[in-house]
């Protein structure tokens, strides 16, 4: 089905009239991924769990980098009814949603057998289930105007194991399953679903981690992080966030349209280990 607001070069971007909604983004990769969107033209609502301020705070920032519209929301994932009001909203403000982004997280550090039974549930909540939700409430809109990219942000672990991190290696896992799934059920509708596969990309949170890991050892901050990355990424170099950005502007793209229920790794060769 032809889509009217399809884009085309006179259209000032890539993904002019697009509206996309990227949660867990007020920082991050979520964050980077939203600003690439937007930069290629498309109106963006971003999602996290902080204050109002600093959520309005980037959305403006973002808005202001890139020259599109974008606002905050600050819906608990964890509650069905809010994601329910997130798309209403954006619906209100924007028009349907035309790209999904699912990229909020929460993970926990643990032993298995004293990981705590709220922390798993919230982990299946946020990783998994508000994922699901997202899809099922963008799909309709998607179907009928014969256009929509879903991308879950899986990870390196959704294709390997870790000690003391059973709820994300088991929520990346899980995306890359309902990747497949929603993919061929959406496969003749003009809709694609794929998962991208960072590795280890320089968060706020890993470089608190790397840090500690440093005074622990006794060894610089700079020392800590090439050990770190050396490691795992044979480019001894950690992914930018801005290249997993450019490659989800990619996979929303014309030239990715026949590309559906795939997982792209970008990883610096951590797989190929």
């Amino acid at each position: 089905m032809a889509d009217a607001r399809m884009n085309d070069e006179k259209s000032g971007g890539l993904l002019e009239g697009r509206c996309a909604l990227v949660t867990g983004s007020t920082g991050g990769i979520g964050y980077a991924v939203a600003r690439s969107l937007a930069a290629a033209g498309a109106r963006v609502i971003i999602n996290g769990l902080v204050d109002a301020a600093d959520g309005d705070a980037a959305a403006r920032r973002l808005s202001s980098d890139t020259g599109r519209e974008a606002t905050f929301d600050g819906t608990d994932l964890t509650d069905v009814a809010g994601i329910e009001r997130m798309f209403e909203n954006a619906m209100r403000r924007f028009g349907p949603v035309d790209i999904v982004v699912n990229n909020a997280v929460v993970r926990h550090f643990s032993a298995v057998e004293s990981f705590k039974t709220e922390d798993w549930n919230r982990s299946l909540a946020v990783n998994v289930s508000a994922a699901f939700h997202c899809i099922r409430l963008a799909v309709p809109a998607m179907r009928a105007q014969g256009w929509g990219r879903i991308i879950n942000m899986s990870s390196i672990f959704g294709a390997r194991g870790a000690e003391n991190r059973i709820d994300y290696v088991t929520t990346k896992t899980a995306l890359l399953g309902m990747t497949r799934a929603v993919a061929i059920e959406t496969a003749r509708t003009g809709i694609t679903c794929n998962a991208i596969a960072p590795g280890a990309v320089p968060t706020p949170p890993l470089l608190s981690r790397i840090a500690e890991m440093a005074a622990g050892d006794g060894i610089s901050a700079a020392q800590a992080e090439h050990r770190y990355v050396a490691t795992r990424h044979p480019t001894e170099r950690f992914v930018e966030p801005d290249n997993v950005g450019a490659l989800a502007v990619f996979l929303c793209s014309p030239a990715a349209k026949d590309i559906t229920g795939a997982t792209l790794p970008i990883d610096g060769g951590w797989q190929a280990r």
